[in-house]
């Protein structure tokens, strides 16, 4: 197993925001899956699935996951809420490093995501029933992929990343 520590979790989880006081704290990088997809496509998830298709943005997220485990190491990894979505995914991440689940209720997500139009999963009408059956579908596939399983409800950033450590051993 990898060093690095991947986060996981729904949209609105906290991953970017842990991943970015984790790493600060660790004095470990810290790599985005959507940023790179996004730099390496010059347009924004929100446009690539617009342009391409939610198929092929998972392609193009597993592309971006072979990458990293062939050359990061000792990293934070702050994975895409859908990354995790398919076997072949779920696997790299565990080969990667110890995978981090961020896990949230359907209300956190609503009142963190409220207004946010940049998620194009949630665009649209019934935001709060995308979001409960998204959260069905994805939490069984999220704790399979996952170490470390950590209840991000109600906690502020430090606290979920001193829960981290602690759980690491860090």
């Amino acid at each position: 197993m990898g060093d690095n520590i991947i986060l996981i979790g729904f949209m609105g989880a906290g991953k970017t925001s842990v991943g970015q006081v984790l790493a600060a704290q660790t004095g470990m990088p810290l790599v985005d899956t959507d940023k790179m997809i996004e730099e390496e496509a010059a347009m924004s998830v929100s446009d690539i699935f617009a342009a391409h298709g939610e198929a092929s943005f998972r392609e193009t997220e597993s592309a971006v996951l072979s990458k990293l485990l062939k050359r990061t190491d000792r990293a934070v990894v702050s994975a895409g809420g859908g990354l995790p979505l398919s076997e072949k995914n779920r696997e790299m991440l565990k080969e990667l490093g110890t995978v981090v689940f961020l896990k949230v209720k359907p209300e956190t997500v609503l009142v963190r995501l409220a207004g946010d139009t940049t998620r194009p999963l949630l665009a649209g009408d019934h935001v709060e029933q995308k979001v409960r059956e998204l959260l069905d579908y994805r939490n069984p596939l999220y704790e399979e992929a996952a170490d470390i399983i950590i209840d991000a409800d109600e906690k502020e950033t430090g606290q979920l990343v001193t829960q981290i450590c602690r759980e690491l051993g860090l």
